[in-house]
């Protein structure tokens, strides 16, 4: 952002220009100054058309000879080249708007995430964009989330999904908001410790949930972040570890409090039986993703939330109506909703039934620190 308000003037010329209008003032050919520097002539008069650049060698020679202080020349030359690499760049930011097209730019402005405006023009939206990511090109992006060339750093490949561009922006979102959140160390002991108070937290569902999950979180050194779905990116969420640090991104995509605490349960599961290797996004197909270990975090959730023991308890008690299903939660701390989301997951409810103890997801705030 603080490039943002920087002056970048229009045109910078070569300091050869300068060179050559001291010389007619020494009256001095290119020949008799090469001689006085000690410099090949071919060199001066290639610094004169523009077409060699001044050392700082050159600079405290040339000092010697027009007075003019060395710092003067190596500053122009400085300005100079920094002026070229620009222009480049510009021709960069043009050739690479179809690029940043396949982006959902409007919504990733409206979200915040971009440091533009939708009223700006496709060079600084795609100009913002390759700052969000901290890439340098196009190019690199696909290097980092298509063809796999740091693999320490992102271990697979999106070339193959979907909407890897929206994929892509929602992973480095959660990147970016898992930088904000100071964590300790990670513990496995304590994150098993947690899961309990979170499973409590589950079962009430009170108004800053998401808060209380954090902070659970937080005390095993686990880092947990809200992102929004992206238009072409229906994620329910994701797990991976940045560094040491395992990282839990979670969407809102249903908007509903079964499939969000099943999703985090199940997001948990990959960090205590998958270790660091992988990273784990979920209703998304990508060529690395192994499904025994999708199952496996399945049934970890399932555990946790509503297990299969105690599905069928519930099962031996139909017809079932509101108030069985309320006094069964009770019993095995968990919420209604993921009772009635269960068996209308598995088709033995319809949709219709039990939706008022459904309650829709709502997250307005994270961890401030």
């Amino acid at each position: 952002m603080a490039n943002k308000n920087q002056y970048f003037p229009q045109t910078v010329s070569h300091p050869g220009e300068t060179l050559d209008e001291k010389l007619e003032e020494m009256n001095m050919g290119p020949k008799e100054f090469a001689v006085r520097t000690a410099k090949p002539e071919k060199t001066i008069i290639a610094i004169i058309k523009g077409e060699s650049s001044i050392t700082a060698d050159m600079a405290v020679l040339f000092e010697s000879v027009t007075k003019i202080p060395a710092h003067f020349w190596l500053n122009s030359q400085r300005a100079f080249d920094e002026y070229v690499a620009r222009n480049k760049r510009e021709e960069m930011i043009a050739q690479s708007v179809e690029w940043a097209r396949g982006f959902p730019l409007s919504t990733m402005i409206k979200e915040g995430w971009l440091a533009t405006t939708s009223s700006s023009n496709i060079k600084e939206k795609t100009t913002a964009l390759l700052s969000f990511f901290s890439f340098s090109t196009p190019e690199a992006w696909q290097n980092y989330y298509c063809n796999q060339m740091l693999k320490v750093g992102f271990r697979i490949s999106l070339k193959n999904t979907k909407a890897p561009y929206a994929i892509s922006a929602w992973l480095r979102k959660g990147e970016l908001q898992a930088t904000e959140i100071e964590a300790p160390a990670y513990s496995e002991k304590t994150f098993k410790e947690v899961l309990p108070k979170i499973k409590s937290v589950m079962a009430t569902h009170p108004s800053d949930f998401f808060s209380q999950l954090q902070l659970l979180c937080l005390e095993a050194g686990v880092k947990v972040v809200f992102t929004p779905c992206l238009p072409k990116a229906p994620i329910n969420g994701s797990t991976r570890w940045l560094n040491d640090t395992p990282l839990i991104q979670l969407t809102d995509r249903y908007k509903r409090n079964d499939v969000f605490w099943f999703t985090f349960f199940h997001e948990a599961g990959h960090i205590l039986l998958h270790g660091k290797k992988e990273i784990f996004l979920e209703n998304i197909d990508y060529p690395d993703k192994i499904t025994k270990k999708e199952i496996e975090a399945d049934i970890f959730a399932e555990k946790w939330t509503f297990s299969v023991e105690e599905e069928k308890e519930v099962m031996e008690a139909t017809p079932l109506d509101i108030s069985k299903i309320r006094n069964f939660a009770k019993k095995f701390n968990t919420h209604p909703a993921i009772i009635i989301g269960r068996f209308q997951h598995n088709k033995l409810l319809p949709f219709s039934v039990g939706r008022e103890l459904i309650v829709p997801i709502k997250i307005e705030h994270e961890i401030e620190n």
